[in-house]
C-alpha cells in the first residue's frame, strides 16, 4: 500500500537509539515511529510520492501478452491533498529487450474522454517497435473510465431547443445540473493541469526520473502542459495531431471547421480524379453538390427500407467520420454515390460519427476497474468527460448567467463567419459555441503557456487533418520554443499510423535520442 512504499523510503532517517536502552523501543519500533512522523510533517502529498504500482491481472477479457494493471492514487484537488484522493488506473506492457530497457513510455491516445487501458489493449502491437526498449504505459485520465469516470445520465444533446436561446439555456443549465449530480466529487477537479499533474505521480509511481511521453491529438494537449509544469523531469516527448493551448472554444471551432472543410476538398480533388465519382470531375462543383446535398437532408431526411434516416447533420457527422482516415475515402465516395444516386442512406449510417476515440463507445464498458472492486463506466462517459474537460481548459467562454438576448447576438455575429468557414461544418461547429454555459469558470493556464524551458521535443502536424489543423502545430511550437517540427503533407488525423516517415522520425528520437534541428518534413504517402 501506499503507506509502506513511503516508509520505506523514509525509515533511513530515524535517529537512532541505543541497542537494549531502558524503557527504550526496539530500533525497527524507532524507524517506525520516525516513518510516520514523516509522513505526517509532509501530509497527503508526501505520502503520495512515495507509492509506487502494484500490478496485477486485468479485469479487460483480453489483453496483449503480459499486459498488467493497476491504480496510483492522486489528489482530488492537487492544490489542497486534504480534500481527499481517487484512483486513477493504469496498464503497462513490459519491454520485450529488458537488458536495453530506456523506461517507460507513457501513451495518451487523444480525447479528452478516451481511455487509455482500453487503447493500450486494442492498439499495442502499433507501438511494438518502441515496445522492444520501452515500457508501454497508459492511463485513464481523472473522470475517464475507471478514473472516477464523470456522467451526465444522459444525452447533452439540445440541439432542438437551437432557435429559441432562452429554452436553450435552460436546457444546457438542466444538463449541467444532471452533470454535477451524476459525478460526484471529481467533477470541479478534472481537466488538463489536474490531469498532467497526475502524471508526475504516475511517473514517480514508475520509478521513472524522466516522462518519456507519445501522445495523441488531446493528448498533445496534455504533454505540453506537463512539459511546462515540469520541464526538469520532461524527457523524450513526441506530440503528433497538435492540439491548441490559448485559443477559447469559440475561435477552436472555427479554426476546426476550416480544417475540416480543407480536409473535405481534399477528398472531393481525390474523388473527382477517379472514375465513377458521383460529383463528376470538378472539384469546384463537387463542394457546391455537397453543400447543396447537406442542405437538403437538413430538409427533408433520407429515409431507407428499414425506417433508418439521416439528416443533413447526421450527414455531416459521417462525412467527418470518414475524413480522420484516408483509408476510410472509398467507403465515403460510395455512400455518396448511394445518397446522390439511389437516396439510399445505408452507406452514410455505415461509416458512423466521428472517430475521435473520445466519442467512440468503449465495448467492455462494464467491467470493473481493475483493483478497484465492482464498477462500471457510465455509457456517457467519453461525452461528459469530452466537455468537462474542455470547457475546463477554456478561460473566454461566456459568464454562466449570460442572458438569452446576450447569446442570441452572439451566435448571430459568429454565424457568417462559421458559415465562411465551411457551409457543411461551420453550423455544426456554431453549437459548440454553447457547449460550456452553466458551467464553472475554466483555467487560463494553457494560454500562459510560453517557453516554458522544457527540453527540446518532437512536434508532428498533418496538413490535411480535419480535427488538429496545422497551423496549431506551428503555434504551439513557438509557444513551447523548445520544439521541432514535423510537416507531414498527408491526409487525415495525425501521421503515425499513416506514415512510416513519420513513425522513423518518431522512433528515432523516442529510442536513440536523435532529433534535427529546424522543421523537417515527409511526404504525403510515406
Amino acid at each position: 500500500m501506499v503507506v509502506a512504499g513511503c516508509a520505506l523510503l523514509v525509515a533511513g532517517l530515524a535517529p537512532a537509539a541505543a541497542p537494549g536502552a531502558a524503557g527504550g523501543p526496539a530500533p525497527a519500533a524507532v524507524g517506525a515511529v520516525a516513518a510516520r512522523a514523516a509522513v505526517d510533517r509532509e501530509g497527503p502529498a508526501g505520502r503520495l510520492h512515495g507509492q509506487r504500482v502494484r500490478w496485477g491481472p486485468c479485469a479487460r477479457r483480453e489483453v496483449p501478452a503480459g499486459m498488467r494493471c493497476g491504480t496510483v492514487e492522486v489528489p482530488l484537488d492537487h492544490a489542497d491533498p486534504a480534500k481527499g484522493t481517487i484512483r486513477v488506473a493504469v496498464a503497462r506492457i513490459p519491454a520485450t529487450d529488458p537488458a536495453r530497457r530506456i523506461g517507460s513510455l507513457l501513451l495518451n491516445f487523444g480525447g479528452p474522454g478516451a481511455q487509455g487501458v482500453a487503447g493500450l489493449a486494442a492498439d499495442a502491437r502499433d507501438f511494438a517497435g518502441l515496445g522492444e526498449r520501452y515500457d508501454l504505459v497508459s492511463f485513464d485520465p481523472r473522470g475517464v473510465g475507471h478514473s472516477a469516470p464523470v456522467s451526465c445520465a444522459g444525452s447533452q444533446d439540445t440541439a432542438g431547443e437551437a432557435d429559441d436561446a432562452a429554452a436553450q439555456l435552460a436546457a444546457l443549465r438542466a444538463v449541467v445540473r444532471r452533470c454535477e449530480l451524476a459525478s460526484g466529487p471529481v467533477l470541479p477537479y478534472v481537466g488538463t493541469v489536474h490531469v498532467a499533474r497526475d502524471m508526475d505521480l504516475l511517473r514517480r509511481a514508475l520509478g521513472d526520473a524522466k516522462l518519456h511521453y507519445l501522445g495523441f491529438s488531446y493528448g498533445t494537449r496534455l504533454g505540453a502542459a506537463y512539459a511546462a509544469l515540469f520541464p526538469r523531469t520532461t524527457g523524450r516527448m513526441v506530440l503528433d495531431g497538435v492540439d491548441t493551448l490559448g485559443e477559447p472554444l469559440s475561435e477552436q471551432a472555427l479554426v476546426t471547421a476550416r480544417g475540416q472543410q480543407r480536409a473535405l476538398d481534399h477528398f472531393l480533388t481525390w474523388c473527382t480524379h477517379r472514375p465513377g465519382c458521383v460529383y463528376g470531375t470538378n472539384a469546384r462543383t463537387a463542394g457546391e453538390r455537397v453543400d447543396a446535398l447537406i442542405a437538403r437532408l437538413d430538409r427533408e431526411p433520407l429515409v431507407g427500407g428499414d425506417g433508418s434516416y439521416v439528416t443533413g447533420q447526421d450527414a455531416v457527422a459521417s462525412i467527418g467520420s470518414a475524413l480522420y482516415a484516408r483509408g476510410s475515402w472509398p467507403a465515403l465516395a460510395d455512400a455518396l454515390a448511394l445518397a446522390e444516386r439511389r437516396s439510399d442512406p445505408v452507406g452514410l449510417l455505415q461509416l458512423g460519427g466521428p472517430t475521435d476515440p473520445a466519442e467512440d463507445g468503449e465495448p467492455d464498458a462494464g467491467e470493473p476497474a481493475p483493483g478497484t472492486g465492482p464498477g462500471s463506466v457510465p455509457a456517457d462517459n467519453a461525452a461528459a468527460a469530452l466537455a468537462a474537460v474542455n470547457c475546463a481548459d477554456d478561460p473566454d467562454r461566456s459568464a454562466a448567467g449570460a442572458s438569452p438576448a446576450a447569446v442570441q447576438r452572439e451566435l448571430a455575429e459568429l454565424r457568417p463567419a462559421f458559415l465562411q468557414a465551411s457551409k457543411v461544418f461551420g453550423p455544426r461547429q456554431l453549437r459548440t459555441v454553447l457547449s460550456c454555459y452553466g458551467r464553472p469558470p475554466g483555467t487560463d493556464f494553457l494560454r500562459r503557456i510560453d517557453h516554458p524551458g522544457a527540453p527540446r521535443m518532437l512536434l508532428v502536424g498533418t496538413r490535411g487533418d480535419p480535427a488538429t489543423p496545422y497551423e496549431w502545430t506551428e503555434e504551439t511550437a513557438r509557444r513551447l520554443g523548445s520544439a521541432v517540427v514535423l510537416d507531414h503533407k498527408g491526409d487525415g488525423h495525425t501521421g503515425y499510423d499513416a506514415s512510416a516517415c513519420v513513425r522513423a522520425y518518431a522512433h528515432r528520437f523516442l529510442v536513440d535520442g536523435r532529433l534535427p534541428n529546424g522543421t523537417r518534413s515527409c511526404p504525403a504517402g510515406e
